[in-house]
Formats: structure tokens, C-alpha cells, sequence
């Protein structure tokens, strides 16, 4: 072979060897690149599934019998705001694993109810169902729900934390959502509570024109009165016209009678019962306004 041969042979060799070397480094690369993509993906999952921020707020509830407090935890996770490639990241990779924590089922985040243990999907179906004006007034409710299968449920029904409300802080929109009630009767609810100046116990509910005992019983267990939104109520030192607008006085002259009672007799006769042996106040609203949180004369 001559030498115009082999220096040919030679070149050829020289760019199998250049593109062997290129697409080694091509290879690496690619596989450089994967990694690093992973990686990635693993960190922007493993934020998501370990929340920058988690709040818990322990708070103290009454139950239906008002003085036997229960207390609670409400948990409260916040993440910082992300970009659109992380946020689709984020909701495409599957959770870890599934946590068991108390949650409203009228607010927990769509993110939660996968960290629960739904799928985004079936998550997304929740949050859909509030949108358009869904309620869970009970943990029943939540069972009925088509995306929560039976054994999900039996699962998280110790964690279902719905918040009762409370009928002396509650706005006409809370009562507004109570079965039975609508606006009329959500508006009753709040103007009684001013002429009581504040429920003492629920069954004052049923003072209310067409609330009977059958609609009271369907709303009972969705509401409380919490110790501390309480107020008492001062009969001893309010003045006639103030005492008259309460529905256990109900009139001027009752309520005249009250004010001269009181500055009469000692503050040790003060009492319910003497207005009613007094003749003042009748049988029925004595027993009323007996059960009522009044302020010592």
C-alpha cells in the first residue's frame, strides 16, 4: 500500500475516533442531564411534601352541654408561592405517603386532601363542589361524597374537625348555611340574640317564631355556645328603657317594676325567683330568664 493510501486510512480513522469521543461526551451528557432533572424534581416533591411553613392552632371548644370543654388542634400548612414549571411539578409527582391529621373538610387545600391521601383528581372534585356552594355540615356528609370510598373514610373520620358554630358570634351567612334556616330565619336568629343581649343556652333558639323543635333538633349538633363568647347580662343595673326590649320583660311597665324592686331591696333579694313571688314577671318568663347568665345585683 502506498504512503497516499495509508495517510487516507489514517484521516478516516482520526474522525471515527472524533465522533466516538463526541458522542461519549453526548452520552454523559444526556445522563448528566437526566440526573440533574431528577434531582430536581425529588427536591421541588419533597417541598411540597414537607410544607415550608406548618401552623397549629390548639383552641378550646364547648360541646353541646356548654361547660365540658374539648380541646383541639387545627393544623394549617402554607407553602410559598412557586413558579409555573415547579406548581406543574408539583402536582404531577405522587405524594410519598399518606398522612392522617385533623382537617375541615370545608377548607383543607387541595394539596392536603392529596397528602390525605386522594388523588389529585378526586381532590380537585372536592374543591369543585365547595366552588359551587357545597357544604359538609357532617362528617356524614363527607362519607357521601362519590370520590370518598369507605375505607378512606373510616380512616380519617377521627381526623374530621368541623367547627360548630357559635350562636353568639355567628354572622346571618354561618346560619344562613344550617339546614332549615334560610335567610329569614338567619336574620331572626341574630336579632334575638340582641334583644337577649347574647344566648345563655340553645333551646332560646326555639323563642324564635316558626322555630319549632323539629327544626331546632336538625340544627342542635351543628351548633355551640362557648364559654368565654358568653355575656352575662345586667337586669340589676340596666336602666328601664334597656330592660324593656329583653323578651323575658317584654314591656315598660315590667320593666319600671324591675328598676323599683331592685331599689328597694337589698342585692341578697335580688333574685328571679322574688320578681316572680313579687308578681312582677309571670311563671313562664321567670323560668325563662332563670336560665339565662345574668350579672350579680
Amino acid at each position: 500500500m502506498g504512503k497516499e493510501g495509508k495517510e487516507k486510512n489514517s484521516g478516516l480513522s482520526g474522525s471515527f475516533v472524533t465522533g466516538a469521543v463526541a458522542m461519549v461526551f453526548l452520552v454523559i451528557g444526556y445522563q448528566t442531564a437526566l440526573f440533574v432533572h431528577s434531582a430536581a424534581v425529588t427536591r421541588i416533591a419533597a417541598n411540597r411534601d414537607c410544607p415550608d411553613t406548618v401552623f397549629v392552632y390548639r383552641e378550646e371548644k364547648a360541646g353541646a352541654a356548654v361547660a365540658n370543654k374539648i380541646e383541639s388542634s387545627v393544623v394549617e400548612r402554607r407553602n410559598a408561592s412557586h413558579s409555573p414549571r415547579a406548581a406543574a411539578v408539583r402536582s404531577s409527582v405522587p405524594f410519598r405517603s399518606i398522612e392522617n391529621f385533623r382537617f375541615d373538610p370545608n377548607t383543607v387545600s387541595e394539596e392536603d386532601l392529596c397528602r390525605l391521601g386522594f388523588s389529585p383528581k378526586q381532590a380537585r372534585s372536592i374543591a369543585n363542589y365547595r366552588a359551587k356552594g357545597g357544604r359538609f355540615r357532617r362528617k356524614g356528609d363527607f362519607a357521601k361524597s362519590f370520590v370518598v370510598s369507605d375505607s378512606i373514610y373510616r380512616r380519617l373520620e377521627p381526623y374530621i374537625d368541623i367547627p360548630l358554630i357559635d350562636v353568639n358570634t355567628a354572622d346571618s351567612a354561618a346560619f344562613d348555611s344550617l339546614p332549615g334556616i334560610g335567610g329569614w330565619f338567619a336574620s331572626r336568629i341574630v336579632s334575638h340574640r340582641k334583644s337577649l343581649g347574647g344566648y345563655s343556652h340553645l333551646e332560646q333558639l326555639m323563642d324564635i317564631k316558626g322555630l319549632d323543635r323539629d327544626k331546632f333538633e336538625g340544627l342542635r349538633d351543628l351548633v355551640t355556645i362557648s364559654e368565654e363568647n358568653m355575656t352575662p347580662y345586667p337586669i340589676w343595673t340596666l336602666p328601664a328603657d334597656s330592660l324593656k326590649r329583653h323578651p323575658y320583660v317584654g314591656n315598660y311597665e315590667t320593666a319600671c317594676a324591675i328598676v323599683l324592686y331592685r331599689e328597694n331591696n337589698p342585692p341578697e333579694r335580688c333574685t328571679v325567683e322574688a320578681l316572680e313571688s313579687s308578681g312582677i314577671i309571670s311563671g313562664e318568663n321567670a323560668l325563662k330568664l332563670a336560665r339565662c347568665r345574668l350579672v350579680p345585683p
